[in-house]
């Protein structure tokens, strides 16, 4: 772990307390194959769920969130005009929005439409795999449906010049997560294998995310503290009872919903955090 960043268990106990006390309204427009994990995961933070998706609907939903997520999983026209509705109203009011690009790089229209997000409005967090931050960044990327494929030796580096160019906090989710901002740039060693098993669980990393940032006034913190979270639910799901990725699904809920700061205090997180930059 870096000397310039001093995190201990009870950082993260902080945070979880923190979501449980706000309860922050966490105000999601989402793609429909994983829209109900992505809500009870967030419930299971101890945040508040809902999902507006019409134009209208999404600007006045905006004016009452805490944290605003986009995922581009599914991008009918009605849904991406609730996305710039809600974000014009987000960051007149100040209200952090996390974007999720997810399937960027794989089709034109992706392309387009997340594009078209970054040049209109400033996000706090940016969360995809490593082939969509990549491709975000303008660097060659290889993206086949949602799913990131090939090799991405430079994703440190990517994930640094996609900071730079928008201000925000971002996050590349891998075998090993990269947290990067203009300034610095961390490797986490957390996560289990199963969560490659199940659909949606990049999508819940950037529900966790808003849950942390609706709750924390600081976004490398949030995404930091949120991918961190995310990773040790994962590892201990993997030591409950199940017999595959459905059940696994299931433990992992259950995990979340009651992880504790007990549950954090035997980790050693200075082995689980690399500053690379």
């Amino acid at each position: 772990m870096s000397e310039d960043i001093d995190l201990e268990s009870q950082d993260l106990t902080n945070s979880l307390d923190a979501i449980a006390e706000s309860e922050p309204l966490v105000h999601s427009v989402t793609n429909e194959v994983t829209m109900n994990d992505v809500a009870n995961l967030i419930l299971h933070w101890d945040a508040l769920p809902v999902m507006a998706d019409s134009e209208g609907d999404a600007g006045e939903m905006a004016e009452l969130a805490d944290a605003i997520l986009f995922n581009t999983g599914q991008v009918p026209e009605r849904r991406v005009d609730a996305m710039h509705d809600a974000a014009e109203t987000a960051n007149d009011l100040g209200t952090p929005i996390v974007l999720d690009p997810v399937g960027v790089g794989a089709t034109a229209t992706r392309r387009s439409v997340a594009e078209a997000l970054l040049e209109s409005t400033d996000f706090a967090v940016i969360k995809g795999n490593y082939g969509e931050i990549s491709a975000l960044a303008g660097v060659e990327a290889e993206v086949k449906g949602v799913e990131s494929v090939g090799d991405y030796e430079e994703i440190e580096d990517t994930a640094q010049s996609l900071a730079e160019s928008t201000g925000a906090t971002v996050v590349a989710s891998g075998v090993e997560d990269v947290v990067a901002t203009e300034d610095a740039v961390y490797r986490l060693a957390v996560g289990h294998e199963m969560l490659s098993t199940v659909v949606g669980t990049g999508c819940m990393v950037g529900a966790t995310i808003a849950a942390f940032r609706g709750a924390l006034e600081d976004d490398f913190a949030a995404a930091l503290h949120g991918a961190l979270a995310f990773g040790l639910a994962g590892e201990r799901a993997a030591d409950a009872s199940y017999e595959g990725p459905a059940s696994y699904r299931t433990a992992f809920h259950d995990t979340v919903a009651g992880l504790s700061g007990a549950d954090l205090e035997a980790v050693d997180l200075e082995a689980r955090i690399e500053r690379v930059d």
